[in-house]
């Protein structure tokens, strides 16, 4: 097995696992499981002023207080009303606790490493960084996300402080 090879199957062991799905318009999106620290169904999200757009501001989680992002509008979808079905993935991104807003949860898959291919390029200027791959389980196509690399440093950086600012 050649160097380039054993890499890719390295990468592809490493992403195997178990993801929960969620619903984000018309697409189905992976998050990996460890990542995951809990589901709470839609809650009103106190706004916070000059935050970035995709920033829907902070909600007291059981005294701990956790910004909230609505993903649709981080991957520039258009915004969407709740329903209740919409939900807040709160997740572990750089040592923080950060919440995701989803138009629905689905289920949790096991992805095997054969079911998992890289990203494909779409040409220059389109970022895709924050996939981990492209899993193929049931017929279906799951873009499996790296939630670490759906923000930037500056992002996480700056949802970090809110929530410690929010917490003060």
């Amino acid at each position: 097995m050649s160097s380039e090879q054993t890499d890719s199957a390295t990468r592809q062991s490493w992403r195997a696992g178990k993801y929960l799905t969620l619903r984000l318009a018309d697409e189905a999106y992976g998050l990996e499981i460890l990542k995951v620290r809990e589901i709470i169904g839609w809650t009103d999200v106190t706004p916070v002023p000059t935050t970035p757009g995709f920033v829907k501001g902070v909600i007291n989680l059981r005294g701990k207080v956790i910004p909230v992002m609505d993903l649709r509008l981080k991957f520039g979808m258009p915004e969407k009303a709740p329903t209740p079905e919409t939900c807040i993935i709160v997740v572990q991104v750089d040592g923080a606790e950060i919440g995701v807003v989803v138009d629905r949860v689905l289920e949790v898959l096991d992805v095997a490493e054969d079911d998992i291919e890289d990203a494909p390029f779409f040409g220059p200027g389109i970022v895709t960084e924050f996939l981990l791959g492209v899993g193929k389980t049931g017929g279906k196509v799951t873009l499996l996300l790296d939630i670490d690399k759906a923000l930037t440093r500056e992002e996480a950086a700056a949802l970090t402080v809110l929530a410690g600012a929010a917490d003060a």
